[in-house]
């Protein structure tokens, strides 16, 4: 078994990669203020961006879902792994090499299975694109000419080509040192009867990458008449490879897409490559499956939902790709983004009409576009005789179910005029009624449940202006436990001295080390007081701030508090100057409400026993009541100076 990996390279690998760089791989983030970065997160539907990322202090936080963390425990979560996995992942992007503890150098073949199969389809990447230049790959090379690829069009998608015979490609790999099981496991190779051969045989080969560029898969298009396989063969579901979860050219794309707030998806991998190269970069394809949920999700991240993003479709002509249309219209609320449909001259797809009429035609492809719902249901109605009542009512009744189906209602109302206008209804009001009814069976039928619906403001909706939930939070020791209010100044103070202690210690140190786990009210805030001090104290922030907040939440007991943790450490702060005037106030705050407790209970007790106590016992009581009723006035006297 492999040793484990030394704890300052751990602490290299975290220093050495930006959070903002790893993040930027998988959403589009924008300046939240503070420092901050903010994003829709990749963890859990929503629609306004929750998710904050801090640069300087390597740390992530979602306000929604409350997940948190630093890079590597971004990496482990999105796409995974193993923390080993994870560091080597990342030590591989830094170029650090590292060290094993309890067994020195870790030999390949002990390494992650996701690092281990990643490693295997990049090598086999590399075999075909050298593949494509053997005599060979000529038909491969011909069919790429013929649909106007030169040679650097095929270098830069990554293009290449498997060998005609058995196990080529498995050869090659067990080379590398990759065992049989890894290769099996990884989809590029398959059982055969004596041993396994390759999966991919005489066929042109596009690599697949997932959104941080890393390549998990093939499409591989067949070439010649002898071959019965299918025309495209896809790599199976592999623990690397989900064909619902991947977009051909999202690696190139993405940027692009979240720099113009608009994607262009097509439907194979010629047309991303002639759509790429006629200037429209943000062009992606699915591979081998219909346009659904979690592709969705992916270039919801991208386009952040600005009110400007654009998604245009650009499926045939044909009735497949009229099907497919339809079936993207049934997900098309999904989006906050606009969706449209572009459909070329003679129903050619982006590569035959970069072929017949040059880049400018693809380009003009995505520019005058019909709304997406206007084509679907333009299509529905076509297939029904509108110039009698019964074809205008059959149209009707399928169309209605249909527009019933958006969420909101002005946008519902909207379409619903114009489904009267396109079915040829004069009577508007009759055909809104009609939808507005039909949602409501929906809704009465099978409601979600969800009270306000998507993007209500329920008792727990966050305020997005800090982050932070403006009235109340579940306490992290438990979801079912008492609510922080963040109403009480008690609570509010508390918190802004955890996130002084978190963000700027050097504000807060050395007083704030001498503050007892006791003197903060809430639970959970207690838990992060003890988490610091375990960890050093925030002093220990003085020097390596990152460091320090790694150890901070390595002292966390549970996922509850270590998720807190992360949440104070990248909050905005209420005040608009964070001085040491800020920080003394609070310290003073907090402070002062535990004197006033002790003063309280102290007085509660003497109280309650009367005459029954003994006189050395109410000396020392009224002592410590005359102490504390000192310090409490040298405290609103001098402030920050009394501590």
């Amino acid at each position: 078994m492999a040793g484990r990996i030394n704890d300052d390279d751990v602490k290299a690998v975290r220093d050495a990669v930006p959070i903002d760089s790893v993040v930027s791989e998988y959403l589009q983030l924008r300046n939240a203020g503070g420092g901050n970065l903010k994003g829709l997160c990749p963890f859990h539907d929503e629609k306004s961006p929750s998710f904050q990322v801090s640069p300087g202090k390597g740390l992530f936080h979602c306000f929604g879902c409350q997940e948190g963390g630093d890079t590597i425990a971004f990496v482990m979560k999105i796409d995974h792994l193993s923390f080993s996995e994870t560091v080597e992942r990342l030590a591989a992007k830094a170029g650090i090499t590292l060290r094993y503890e309890e067994g020195g150098y870790n030999p390949s073949h002990q390494r992650g299975e996701r690092i281990r199969l990643i490693e295997a389809h990049q090598a086999a990447a590399e075999f075909y694109v050298h593949q494509l230049e053997s005599p060979e790959a000529e038909i491969g090379r011909k069919f790429l000419a013929e649909r106007g690829f030169d040679q650097d069009a095929a270098t830069h998608f990554r293009v290449g080509y498997s060998p005609a015979g058995w196990d080529h490609l498995t050869r090659y790999l067990r080379g590398k040192g990759f065992s049989d099981k890894e290769l099996i496991t990884s989809g590029l190779s398959q059982d055969g009867r004596r041993g396994p051969i390759d999966r991919f045989r005489g066929r042109l080969m596009w690599p697949i990458s997932d959104t941080a560029g890393e390549i998990v898969g093939f499409g591989a298009r067949k070439l010649r008449d002898d071959d019965n396989g299918p025309k495209y063969l896809n790599t199976p579901e592999t623990p690397v490879y989900k064909k619902s979860q991947v977009l051909y050219g999202i690696d190139l794309a993405k940027k692009d897409i979240a720099k113009a707030s608009r994607a262009v998806v097509v439907e194979g991998y010629t047309d991303v490559m002639a759509c790429h190269l006629a200037g429209v970069t943000t062009a992606i394809a699915t591979c081998g499956t219909a346009f659904g949920n979690d592709h969705i999700k992916i270039l919801r991240r991208l386009l952040m939902d600005n009110g400007s993003a654009r998604v245009i479709f650009t499926f045939d002509g044909d009735s497949a790709g009229q099907k497919a249309a339809l079936r993207a219209f049934e997900d098309d609320q999904k989006f906050a983004a606009e969706t449209y449909i572009a459909i070329a001259p003679d129903n050619m797809d982006p590569c035959d009409l970069r072929l017949a009429k040059g880049d400018d035609a693809v380009r003009d492809l995505v520019e005058p576009r019909t709304p997406l719902f206007e084509f679907a249901l333009r299509q529905i109605v076509g297939r029904y005789d509108l110039e009698t009542p019964a074809g205008r009512a059959a149209a009707l009744d399928e169309a209605a179910a249909v527009v019933a189906k958006i969420k909101t209602s002005s946008v519902q109302r909207e379409v619903a005029v114009q489904l009267a206008g396109l079915v040829g209804i004069l009577d508007q009001e009759f055909v809104v009624h009609r939808v507005a009814q039909l949602a409501r069976w929906a809704r009465d039928k099978g409601g979600d449940g969800r009270g306000e619906g998507r993007g209500g403001r329920g008792p727990g909706a966050q305020d997005r202006r800090g982050g932070a939930p403006h009235q109340a939070v579940q306490a992290p020791t438990a979801p079912s436990g008492p609510a922080l209010n963040l109403r009480s100044p008690a609570h509010r103070t508390e918190r802004e001295l955890l996130k002084l202690a978190l963000q700027k210690p050097a504000l807060v140190s050395p007083a704030f080390d001498a503050y007892g786990v006791d003197e903060f009210t809430a639970p959970p805030y207690a838990a992060v007081r003890q988490c610091i001090e375990e960890a050093g104290g925030a002093e220990r922030g003085l020097g390596d701030n990152r460091e320090y907040l790694v150890a901070v939440m390595d002292a966390a007991p549970n996922n509850t508090v270590r998720s807190l943790v992360t949440e104070l450490a990248v909050e905005v702060f209420i005040g608009k100057t964070i001085d040491e005037t800020y920080a003394g106030m609070q310290l003073v705050h907090v402070r002062l409400r535990a004197v006033d407790r002790r003063i309280n209970d102290v007085q509660g007790s003497l109280a309650r026993l009367g005459s029954n106590v003994a006189p050395e016992d109410l000396a020392a009581a009224q002592n410590e009541v005359w102490v504390l009723q000192q310090y409490a006035q040298s405290l609103r006297a001098k402030g920050a100076d009394a501590l």
